[in-house]
């Protein structure tokens, strides 16, 4: 049984593969082709944070190939009400073809995936985004090609995002530098796992320097609202604006997940500047989630 539940638990070859086809569904839709190819299937969406583009895009993409999602939030599902995680794994995966899981912890993805007899997807848990980096990965491909062999600079929290980054970096082969105020670092089992293709810095102009691709992500994160005041003062050298994005190559693109708080750890001029690749990124959820899915329902 095939699951997405950390970007390098596919090959560079899987990964490239659903990229490529990601490319061709989205040229494909854009054309007015119909693709029924899910027809009759059913994905189960279970949340229990909340979500504007893994939503539409999950829901969007499962009709445009002909199949049906379930929107299940912990208040719609008996899970949020005290069953136990293994239960409902069985349950659900006995009635629908793949399920989607948008939740704090990670464990229960690990749960419903040794239970629930049916491709379990991460699209986020507290320990890393693998949806989001298929798309990232895609818009970077579209726009300049292989991104092997190049450098791209992640600026600000050692989040869920820059874990799955660093794991980008060990499977696509790429250089990757992290800029984190002191106490904000990745995860140090993280750290420990790709210490080879990763280089830490606390300062975010060094980590600029040279880049071909720079990211960042909000400064507090859902759940961490209560610390936006101290992480406001923690990170406030580590606002990508022009003047860091000069240090970065001439022709550096840039890349935010989204929701962005302008302002904060990204500037207008760069997010709605010519470097950016935001809204080609939050499209490309959409496409390179259907060729996910067809990855993982057509061939278990």
């Amino acid at each position: 049984m095939k699951h997405f539940i950390n970007l390098d638990e596919l090959s560079n070859t899987d990964l490239n593969q659903i990229i490529d086809n990601a490319i061709a569904l989205k040229k494909e839709h854009k054309s007015g082709q119909i693709n029924k190819t899910l027809e009759n299937k059913t994905l189960a969406m279970i949340f229990d944070k909340s979500s504007t583009r893994t939503r539409v895009s999950f829901e969007a993409g499962m009709a445009q190939l002909g199949g049906h999602a379930l929107f299940l939030s912990n208040r719609d599902i008996q899970i949020g009400r005290g069953e136990p995680t293994t239960d409902t794994a069985i349950v659900i995966g006995s009635m629908v073809d793949a399920i989607m899981m948008r939740v704090s912890s990670h464990d229960d993805i690990i749960t419903f995936s040794k239970n629930a007899n049916v491709p379990i997807i991460n699209a986020l848990s507290d320990e890393s985004h693998p949806c989001q980096l298929l798309a990232d990965m895609m818009t970077y491909k579209e726009h300049k090609g292989n991104i092997k062999g190049k450098t791209v600079a992640w600026i600000g929290d050692g989040n869920n995002m820059c874990h799955t980054y660093m794991q980008a970096a060990s499977v696509f082969g790429f250089k990757l530098n992290i800029a984190t105020p002191i106490g904000y670092e990745p995860k140090q089992s993280f750290i420990d796992k790709y210490q080879d293709c990763i280089t830490l810095h606390t300062d975010a102009k060094l980590a600029c320097k040279g880049a071909d691709l720079v990211v960042t992500d909000v400064w507090a994160s859902m759940g961490q609202e209560q610390e936006q005041a101290k992480r406001e003062l923690a990170f406030a050298d580590f606002q990508v604006d022009e003047t860091l994005m000069a240090n970065a190559n001439t022709n550096a693109s840039f890349m935010h997940c989204l929701p962005a708080h302008r302002g904060e750890e990204v500037s207008t001029d760069v997010i709605d500047g010519p470097q950016s690749l935001v809204w080609d990124e939050a499209e490309n959820r959409l496409h390179a989630q259907k060729a996910l899915l067809l990855y993982l329902i057509s061939d278990n």
